[in-house]
């Protein structure tokens, strides 16, 4: 049985990423540009970004006041509640940018530091996955869970590159030892979308280096709830410096694997 606090901040969260992917969705100008940019110059911030995290966080304002909130563009606020929302407002923008379809808004709530609560919702896909601790994981109310493990040949992988040109490097050397060790690897431009997959069977497992806690925050979450493990290093928990997301049986394969060709690092 859910808490009635958590039922609350599901609700919340729900409606909440329901209101920006509309709004992303359906108020996309056509002649969408760059606002800015952030770790480089292809790292790019669009006025949509900020509409997007505006909508959120004034919504948070006025139902949950007196919690915290970490956000890509900028939000961020302590509470006093114990509870944080981390959000990233368009998950994904370059495909947004290019009208790809693989983008989603991302929402986690956080109590006294550990995600409770999952939404990550894909308006052109037409779905939202969400998660609670202990309770699953669901696209669009419906269950799911990860594939059972392949061998480690057989695995369909993704994965995601930074926007540093140093760190493609290394990137690029990873994916050139383990390409010929799996089935194939892709490439989505969302890591939530991508951990959703994995959650949904859609990848067999997935695994990036970078990101930051508005990234992965929630989409770990599902993928944990439909069965899968999440982790960093051998030993570690997933975190900006790896994140890895697989079945058990194909996860410390996996995992193993990355660790030796130094995915890690730079």
């Amino acid at each position: 049985m859910t808490d009635p606090l958590t039922t609350e901040l599901l609700d919340l969260a729900l409606e909440v990423a329901r209101r920006a992917g509309d709004l992303l969705r359906d108020g996309r100008p056509a002649d969408l540009g760059v606002a800015a940019t952030k770790s480089s110059p292809i790292d790019v911030v669009t006025e949509m970004d900020i509409a997007s995290e505006k909508l959120i966080t004034d919504f948070l304002e006025r139902h949950r006041p007196a919690d915290g909130v970490l956000g890509e563009e900028g939000a961020s606020r302590e509470g006093s509640s114990g509870v944080r929302w981390v959000i990233d407002p368009i998950d994904g923008t370059v495909n947004y940018l290019y009208g790809l379809p693989a983008w989603a808004v991302s929402i986690a709530v956080q109590k006294d530091g550990e995600t409770i609560v999952g939404v990550v919702a894909a308006p052109v896909r037409g779905e939202t996955y969400h998660a609670v601790l202990g309770q699953g994981a669901y696209a669009d109310g419906r269950p799911v869970r990860c594939r059972p493990a392949p061998e480690l040949e057989r695995a369909l992988i993704g994965t995601g590159f930074g926007y540093v040109r140093e760190r493609r490097f290394g990137q690029a050397r990873v994916v050139h030892e383990l390409l010929p060790t799996v089935r194939d690897i892709r490439r989505g431009g969302s890591a939530a979308i991508d951990l959703c997959d994995v959650a949904c069977g859609r990848l067999d497992g997935y695994y990036e280096r970078g990101l930051n806690p508005w990234d992965y925050a929630a989409g770990e979450l599902i993928a944990r709830e439909a069965g899968a493990l999440t982790g960093g290093r051998p030993g570690t928990p997933g975190s900006g410096e790896l994140m890895v997301a697989a079945a058990p049986g194909l996860f410390e394969t996996l995992q193993g694997r990355l660790d030796e060709l130094g995915a890690w690092h730079d």
